[in-house]
């Protein structure tokens, strides 16, 4: 065989690869662009659900409770917790700022309730990532369970239940402070 004959094979081969390959490309994108490409399933519990571990967790007066899922190593998750130091919710809202591991030593500024070592309610409310809100109504049923990926995105969601939840006459409710470890489960 010539050297010209080879090479034409070999520009023969590698020209039916190369179409395979643009083909594949082609229906990854037609995937994606139709929308049939696999999404994610979604996270946290489904609106309804009952709220796990709510007895423990609930202020003793009937009050909406919105659970905040932090990590002491996310970036965002200190902004969040600046954010609630900032502004407490107000009315008949009660919030908990829950850590998986021990609670950072910032956290003890901040004019709500902080539990850390709450991995185990992490898991159950299915907070894979940080940081994650979930608002329980007075009932002990999850109104809404979704991640919160900046200050405004709380203050949004926090906004809401305000709003939702605020009594007219609109005097905030009082501030509580501390920090537990284990507790909620």
């Amino acid at each position: 065989m010539s050297f010209q004959t080879s090479a034409l094979i070999l520009s023969w081969i590698a020209i039916l690869l190369l179409a395979l390959v643009v083909s594949g490309l082609v229906r990854q994108v037609h995937a994606l662009t139709s929308g049939t490409a696999g999404r994610p399933g979604s996270v946290g519990l489904r609106p309804g659900a009952p709220a796990p571990g709510f007895r423990d967790l609930a202020p003793p007066s009937p009050a909406t409770l919105v659970l905040l899922f932090l990590d002491s190593g996310c970036a965002t998750c200190e902004q969040l917790l600046d954010e609630v130091a900032e502004r407490a919710p107000r009315g008949d809202v009660a919030l908990r700022v829950l850590y998986r591991n021990a609670a950072p030593a910032g956290a003890a500024d901040v004019p709500v309730t902080v539990l850390g070592e709450q991995a185990e309610l992490f898991d159950r409310y299915d907070a894979i990532a940080t940081p994650f809100a979930v608002v329980v109504d007075a009932t002990g049923r999850v109104r809404r369970s979704e991640p919160v990926g900046s200050r405004s995105a709380l203050r949004h969601l926090l906004d809401g239940v305000d709003q939702v939840d605020q009594p007219s006459g609109g005097a905030p409710g009082p501030a509580v402070h501390q920090i537990q470890s284990g507790g909620a489960r």
